[in-house]
């Protein structure tokens, strides 16, 4: 299981990095992202926890850690999130079980913490 904080850096390096260099193709990945995770007739939390889902599922901790706190701050329940997580162990399994324990150590984390940290 990797550390969240250090998986926070490590993104928010690339993506400083990346928009830095003007990379065209992260410029329209960050536009489509945030195209995908706008209030629409699905609302952006209920988005975030299918995010969390996909992300337990194919065992991404980077996508966890961003769904997970992403979700909590557009107002997701620790209750919604381990739903959210609970769907995925279903969907995939012995394995997914396995990775949901990150994204239950992210969701634990952001709670003590009351909100996301710096990075």
């Amino acid at each position: 299981m990797g550390d969240i904080e250090e998986i926070k850096k490590i993104r928010k390096g690339a993506h400083d990095f990346l928009l830095a260099k003007k990379s065209e193709v992260y410029e329209k990945f960050v536009e489509m992202e945030k195209a995908t995770y706008k209030d629409g007739a699905i609302s952006r939390k209920n988005k975030e926890l299918i995010g969390v889902g996909i992300s337990v599922v194919t065992n991404c901790e980077s996508c966890m850690q961003w769904h997970v706190e992403e979700a909590l701050v557009c107002g997701a329940s620790e209750e919604e999130v381990i739903e959210a997580i609970e769907v995925a162990m279903e969907m995939g399994g012995g394995p997914a079980t396995a990775n949901a324990r990150f994204a239950l150590a992210v969701m634990d984390r952001f709670i003590q913490k009351k909100g996301p940290s710096s990075l």
